[in-house]
């Protein structure tokens, strides 16, 4: 199928997924629109994470679909979902890094994994994806140890970027971040969304990245999407968690931009 031809970066139907007898996701439907930046909230456990890791494959699903870039994913198109595994990156919540190579061949990974090419062409990638996300290339010699928090998110997404994806998915990437430096990486997000057309589908609990960043956010209640719109829209919903969600009062500083 024609990328151009679909609307939906992401289309989710119907999800359910459990452990054991407990049912985290409840038919669930979510769609992403390509080239935004959709925010999915939800309280602590409510299963955020589990949506993400289950649209990429990492856990299984009990039913429902799952489309990305117009390609339904599933045992049935096992070949089809390995191929379209090539179009996201991922950012996990800790960075996930791996200890024991230097950031460059943290970067250089996917490429060994996906592709062919030359060490030569490898190491030049990987300097230029550093430098995308505001390190420097001397950088890619250090080992995962001896970077700040906010180095290693951007090592992290250095890697997620490697094969150029189509979509990334961000796992509370500023958590652990300082307030500024968190600025700096909501900062770097937003201008490589619109440079590169990513469309991102990030989980986050930070309210500031919500606010500043996200073209709309999701949320998650119950096993369900319970909102989803611009922020001034879940600002304004009746929802019972949605409300105690952003009127709370660790969540008063939040201001609503309303036109």
């Amino acid at each position: 199928m024609d990328d151009l031809a679909v609307s939906s970066a992401i289309r989710v139907t119907d999800l359910v997924v459990g452990f054991g007898r407990q049912v985290v996701l409840n038919e669930l439907s979510l769609e992403v629109r390509r080239g935004e930046i959709l925010g999915l909230v939800g309280a602590s456990g409510g299963g955020k994470s589990v949506l993400m890791r289950t649209i990429i494959g990492l856990i299984p699903r009990r039913s429902g679909t799952i489309e990305v870039m117009g390609i339904p994913l599933g045992r049935a198109e096992e070949r089809a979902t390995q191929e379209v595994a090539t179009r996201w990156g991922i950012l996990f919540q800790q960075g996930a890094l791996f200890s024991s190579l230097t950031v460059k061949q943290n970067v250089q990974f996917p490429l060994r994994e996906n592709l062919q090419m030359s060490q030569t062409l490898m190491d030049e990638i990987a300097i230029a994806k550093l430098e995308m996300v505001g390190l420097r290339a001397e950088d890619g010699d250090k080992f995962p140890a001896e970077l700040s928090g906010g180095m290693t998110k951007r090592a992290a997404l250095a890697r997620a970027l490697a094969l150029d994806p189509a979509i990334v998915f961000l796992d509370e990437p500023t958590s652990g971040l300082d307030p500024i430096s968190a600025g700096d990486f909501d900062a770097l997000i937003k201008t490589l969304q619109q440079t590169l057309g990513l469309t991102v589908f990030m989980v986050t609990h930070d309210l500031a990245s919500l606010n500043t960043v996200c073209d709309r956010v999701a949320a998650l209640a119950d096993g369900k999407i319970v909102a989803i719109g611009p922020m001034r829209d879940l600002l304004r919903s009746e929802h019972p968690w949605v409300k105690a969600y952003f009127h709370g009062k660790r969540s008063q500083m939040l201001q609503p931009k309303v036109s």
